[in-house]
């Protein structure tokens, strides 16, 4: 089941957060560090009520953010849309990896973000993660270039066109 975050469940993101940063660097992606995602930055997720977790049997085992603001270092290319929503920190616990989970969370980012209007939406990941760039790809998203100031992918899924 996918739900709006409770405060209750920030302690648990930070420590999935740490699970996830750890699994990819051990597949040498350095996307993630011990100072980003932090608490600070779920909280801020939940205050913009724009944070949702993936819960099975009690247990959060992924998480997603879908915001409404763009990132500065997102100025720097084309998009193919401004009416947009963006997400950030989709995570899914190593443990869960291969069981639907990151497709759960993208599938209900997009029918949200549509039902709201929106004409796309934009994400971006680090070039060596190939796993977000497969399952973006496979959802219909679209790469509009690279993030120099933040060593990024970038990718958008134009909804008016659905």
């Amino acid at each position: 089941m996918i739900r709006k975050a409770q405060k209750k469940d920030i302690d648990g993101l930070e420590n999935m957060a740490k699970l996830v940063t750890n699994d990819l660097h051990q597949r040498g992606i350095d996307q993630w560090s011990n100072i980003y995602p932090t608490r600070h930055h779920f909280e801020s997720d939940l205050e913009k009520n724009g944070l949702y977790v993936y819960e099975t049997n009690g247990n959060v085992i992924g998480s997603i953010s879908i915001l409404d603001v763009d990132d500065d270092s997102y100025q720097t290319i084309a998009w193919c849309c401004s009416h947009s929503q963006v997400i950030h920190r989709m995570m899914v616990d190593p443990h869960h990896l291969g069981e639907g989970v990151g497709s759960g969370l993208l599938r209900h980012a997009i029918d949200l973000i549509f039902q709201k209007g929106f004409d796309s939406i934009k994400v971006d990941t680090h070039p060596d993660n190939v796993r977000m760039k497969k399952i973006l790809l496979a959802f219909g998203f679209q790469t509009r270039g690279y993030l120099v100031a933040i060593n990024r992918d970038a990718f958008e899924l134009v909804l008016n066109k659905r």
